[in-house]
């Protein structure tokens, strides 16, 4: 199993996240490159690749999946792995 956790896209109308949280996407700068990993994590994965998101945000990489689990603010996605 692959486990992605990319940085939330920035949301327009939100309270400030943490102060740490702050500094680092400063540091960082924002995830543009999150899309590009969706598949990479596919062909590795044997069994399934899972990505968590924020409930807002669209699938990564636009590529949607039934298998979704739905929590309070959150979502994890489920893919198939393609690995053999």
């Amino acid at each position: 199993m692959v486990y992605l956790d990319p940085m939330f896209p920035h949301k327009q109308k939100s309270a400030l996240v943490k102060k740490e949280m702050r500094v680092f996407q400063s540091l960082v700068g924002p995830d543009l490159d999150a899309d590009g990993l969706l598949e990479p994590a596919r062909l590795l994965a044997t069994k399934r690749v899972v990505v968590k998101r924020p409930d807002y945000a669209p699938p990564l990489a636009d590529v949607a999946t039934p298998n979704a689990v739905v929590t309070k603010g959150h979502r994890f996605d489920i893919y198939a792995g393609t690995a053999e």
